[in-house]
């Protein structure tokens, strides 16, 4: 009687792909952990503007009385939400940058020549990407906590699954990206056209129902921007509420560009085979 094949979902098969992901995840935790002032520049963002433009906006743009909050809320308490997304947002441009200084120095062709599927490999990299932006914006709340700002204390576990889902929509948006890029001196350019336009086109720094008192367009599009439903997510998460509507926004946007990164990164019909083309 023949011994019985192994299957590829075995115990020995799944410990494999765990010490991959882990080694993925491990990696871009390293890289991140020894570029200390990586940490430090990611901090200084938000930070400026929680204590400098939330300051100087107070009087300016008081924020009136709306979901999630029970209250009328400062300026620097309706837009720490909308920091924590900015923090997510250019840590996913940030691990677009590495993709794209791994793929000329070649270790991303390394990583890729790996026995795992290419999309297992993106998303492991990008679940990396994902851990780092949680510790930072935590760093952030806990900044925020001691200069006054305190959303409920269990609104600081129950934002981690929106934090999680609006990291991977982020991440996916960058992963795009960076297969688009050839170059790292491009990578700039290319990032201005993103970042900036995704995070002042959003309820990250100013309610939306403002925004439509000013230009209606401008506020649709802002209706339209994932960023905005990201910023959502995690403002009503802090509170311990869902805004079911941003939830399926970022989980169906999310899906779609983590499926178009993983197209652009197929060597036979996307981007990369163009590129080679």
């Amino acid at each position: 009687m023949s011994a019985p094949r192994e299957t590829p979902l075995s115990a020995q098969g799944r410990e494999g792909w765990i010490i991959c992901f882990s080694g993925v995840v491990r990696r871009e935790a390293l890289r991140f952990f020894q570029q200390k002032e990586r940490f430090v520049a990611a901090l200084v963002r938000p930070l400026v503007w929680l204590f400098i433009f939330a300051a100087g906006f107070r009087a300016v743009l008081g924020v009136s009385l709306m979901q999630p909050y029970q209250t009328y809320v400062l300026y620097e308490v309706y837009v720490l939400p909308g920091l924590c997304a900015m923090i997510v947002l250019f840590q996913g441009m940030q691990s677009a940058l590495s993709m794209v200084y791994d793929r000329e120095t070649g270790a991303m062709r390394t990583l890729l020549v790996s026995p795992y599927p290419r999309w297992f490999l993106l998303t492991a990299k990008l679940a990396g990407a994902v851990l780092i932006s949680v510790l930072q914006v935590y760093a952030f709340l806990a900044v925020a906590w001691a200069y006054g700002i305190r959303p409920p204390v269990w609104g600081l576990v129950t934002v981690l699954p929106a934090l999680i889902l609006s990291g991977m929509l982020l991440g996916a948006i960058g992963l795009l990206l960076s297969s688009t890029i050839s170059q790292l001196e491009n990578f700039a350019g290319v990032m201005n056209f993103v970042i900036f336009p995704m995070f002042f086109a959003s309820s990250a720094l100013y309610p939306l129902w403002r925004v439509r008192e000013g230009s209606p367009i401008l506020a649709d599009i802002a209706e339209a921007n994932p960023f905005t439903h990201c910023v959502e997510l995690i403002r009503y998460a802090l509170y311990m509420q869902v805004n079911w509507s941003s939830f399926w926004a970022v989980l169906a946007t999310g899906a779609l560009f983590l499926g178009a990164a993983f197209w652009a990164y197929d060597p036979a019909r996307g981007m990369m085979a163009r590129r080679r083309g």
